[in-house]
Parts: C-alpha cells; structure tokens; sequence
C-alpha cells in the first residue's frame, strides 16, 4: 500500500523498529565511549554501523548520535542528517575501524572481521558503488572457510539451527529477554505468518519457483520457503520465535552480492562462478546467461528466491530502481522511504521532520 495511510503502522513496526534501533546506538555509543578493550569498541563500532545502515535504508535522511550523553535541551542535534553523510561519516568509518580491529574468527556469534568486511560491501552495493564493493565482498568469499563459514548442505537447517555454519552475524535473540515490543506483530511477521497481509504468498512468487524448475530441475528450497496450499511461509519455525535468532548476514547473500559486483565491474564470467555455487546448493543446474545484462537478472532471480521472507527483496528493488516495474504498480518514489514514526515527529516538537507522503 503505497499512500499515507502506511502511517497507521506506526505502533506494529515503525515505532518500535527506530526506537530499538536508536537504543542499540546509544549503547554502542556507551562501550565506545568507555571501554578500553578494543575488540569491545570494534563490536560496538560494527553494531552501530549495522544500525544506522537499517535506518536509512528505511527512512532516509536520520538524526545522527555518536554520544553516549547527548545533550537533552539542544534539540537543534535531532536535525535529521542526508543519508550520503550518514554513510560516509558514520556507517563506513566504524565498519572500517570494525575490520581493522576485530579477529576473523567468529567467537559465540559476535561480530568478527568476517561480518564487517560482508557488510561494508553491501552498504557499497546500496550506495551504488560496486567497485569499493568488490574487495570486501572477495575478502568474506574468499576467507570464509578460514572463518568457519560455508553453505549450509541442508537448506532448511539455515533457519532453525542458530549460529550455523553459513551465518556470519546473526542477532541473538531469546524468549527469557523481556519483549519491550509486545504490543506489535514482529514476532509473528519474522515467522511468515498472516499478520501482514491475510496471503503474504503472492502468484508472483509461486511463477518465480515454477521458472526455475522450467528446465526440468528441482529447486530444493521451494518446499522450505512456501506453503502453496495455504498462501505462506514455511521458512521460519512457527512457533517460538523469540528463541531463534535474526539472521543479519549470511555467506549466500554475500555470495550473490559479490557476483552482482563482478557482474557490474565486467568480470560477468567470475560472477557466473558465484553464482553457480548458490544454484547447485539449490539442486539446480548452472545458468544459461551469458550477456551482463542476462547475468544481472539472473541474478537478481535468484537473490529472490534463496532470500525470500529474509528482508531483502524491496531493499533491492529499490536500489536497482525496479521495484514498480516488478511489483507492476505505479506510485511515487516518494514512498521508496517509510515514516517517520508519528511519535518522533510530535515529540521533537517537529525538529525530526516527516517524510514526503505522509
């Protein structure tokens, strides 16, 4: 639903996502600020990093705090702030001093070099920028059974198994941390239930799985991912969400991203390698693509269907300036963004400002 009325989510999704995510800032900002330990300050640098990078993916233009005592009579300092200052002065500074400190060794699912490295490359790939991206990307692929991390052969076991071996950073979550958000559908959201919308399954999805068993091959994740009979989800556990983790960061996304890259920088032929070795996982046969322009939509195919219901799909529609065309709507790119939560806006006493739309 592309129009104003997506402000009346306010309470479900955007409210408690800014909030939470603020929160995560400004007790990185305490660890980096106060400790001495500098794998600690490397591990808050990559949170607050990953943080940031949520928010403008989803609102745009943020208010920036990198204090652990922000001043709370200067509101002049809630100011949002342009997403390119954003990125260039916050997000990849701390994942580069992130990747200078932390070890790549991934110790109880904390974040490691590894997770830096993967995920300044795909705040390259979001800001447009694929040859900064390429390094990077090349780093976790290539460095990535050094670490511990490889394709997981069972791809269901991706999603009910924590800190497997294909997660290079993953949210711990547990059901015995208090829910300051029980009020809002997230839990049931993150497990492809019917609370977003009463058939989250669409057709569309369903054609994209037909096409790629149209050469006679069986995609081994279409039986994890989607319940035809039933128009949802199966990717998730259904039940006890609160005890399995959120997956951040996982060595499938990276991969594609990384032939994504290649791709775009015209080594088309290594992009197809990387490719390949996410649709054998699959059961699939190599592509057929050749050209770049039929390697960029192969790819873009199958970061759909190997990532559907992670959180990716709109996310790269809109980078790739697709997301009307597929979705078959035309609306304004006024709402590539979300709202601001209503909450802020009033209580900054209109300092945070609202986004267009809405």
């Amino acid at each position: 639903q592309f129009d104003p009325e997506l402000k009346s989510m306010d309470d479900q999704f955007f409210g408690p996502f800014y909030t939470a995510l603020y929160k995560s800032i400004l007790s990185a900002n305490n660890v980096i600020e106060n400790s001495s330990n500098a794998t600690l300050i490397g591990e808050a640098k990559f949170l607050r990093a990953l943080s940031y990078f949520k928010l403008v993916r989803v609102f745009g233009d943020v208010t920036i705090n990198l204090s652990a005592t922000p001043s709370t009579t200067d509101t002049s300092i809630l100011v949002r702030q342009p997403v390119a200052d954003v990125y260039n002065n916050v997000i990849i500074p701390d994942l580069q001093a992130a990747i200078g400190t932390l070890s790549a060794t991934i110790v109880n699912g904390r974040a490691s070099k590894l997770a830096a490295q993967g995920l300044l490359g795909k705040v390259y790939v979001a800001m447009g920028d694929f040859t900064s991206a390429v390094p990077h990307l090349a780093a976790v692929v290539n460095g990535a059974a050094a670490a511990g991390i490889s394709l997981n052969g069972n791809f269901a076991d991706i999603f009910v198994t924590d800190l497997n071996s294909e997660i290079i950073f993953a949210t711990q979550i547990s059901s015995s941390v208090p829910d300051e958000y029980g009020f809002s559908d997230f839990w049931t959201w993150y497990g492809g239930l019917d609370t977003k919308t009463l058939h989250p399954l669409t057709a569309s999805l369903i054609a994209a799985f037909d096409a790629s068993e149209a050469g006679g091959d069986t995609d081994l994740r279409r039986a994890v991912t989607i319940d035809e009979a039933n128009l949802k989800s199966t990717k998730y556990p259904q039940a006890g969400g609160p005890d399995y983790d959120w997956i951040e960061l996982r060595l499938a996304d990276v991969i594609l991203l990384y032939a994504e890259t290649l791709n775009e920088t015209g080594n088309t032929s290594g992009a197809l390698v990387q490719l390949n070795k996410i649709r054998t996982r699959a059961g699939l046969s190599n592509s057929t693509a050749t050209t770049q322009a039929a390697v960029r939509k192969a790819i873009a195919d199958e970061r759909r269907l190997e990532l559907a219901y992670e959180g990716q799909r709109w996310f790269d529609l809109v980078r790739t300036g697709t997301a009307q065309s597929e979705l078959g709507e035309t609306f304004d790119n006024q709402y590539y963004l979300f709202p601001i939560p209503t909450s802020e806006v009033l209580s900054s006493f209109g300092v945070i400002t609202q986004n267009p739309g809405y």
